[in-house]
């Protein structure tokens, strides 16, 4: 996977809005206003940050060495999935998947409405 891959992925999930909050390398997406995936434009390999379940966090990155605790994140809630061949391209969005629901779960009923 690639930024351009990352990124229409991302994107085609309802709702979804990219972002550049803190930076202008730190591309963000976000569900109503909530983050879900973020990524540094400028590295030399992918790694994305992904929300995730605290004890799932904790399997993956006993099973993954390119499965890390989130950085500059919360460790408890937040994985850095670093590109090493550890996992595949399948398994990265399925993890994306699963921050994306993870977060859009955690929205009030009014914001779960407004993305239809």
């Amino acid at each position: 996977m690639n930024v351009e891959e990352l990124r229409n992925f991302c994107l085609n999930l309802e709702g979804v809005e990219e972002t550049f909050p803190f930076d202008e390398v730190t591309l963000v997406f976000k569900v109503a206003g909530k983050m879900f995936c973020l990524t540094s434009l400028d590295a030399t390999q992918l790694s994305i940050n992904v929300k995730c379940d605290p004890d799932t966090a904790i399997e993956l990155r006993e099973r993954y060495t390119g499965v890390l605790p989130g950085y500059h994140m919360s460790k408890k809630h937040w994985n850095t999935l670093a590109f090493d061949g550890s996992f595949d391209d399948a398994q990265a969005r399925q993890w994306i998947l699963d921050s994306y629901a993870l977060v859009k779960a955690g929205l009030t009923k009014k914001e779960r409405e407004l993305l239809g």
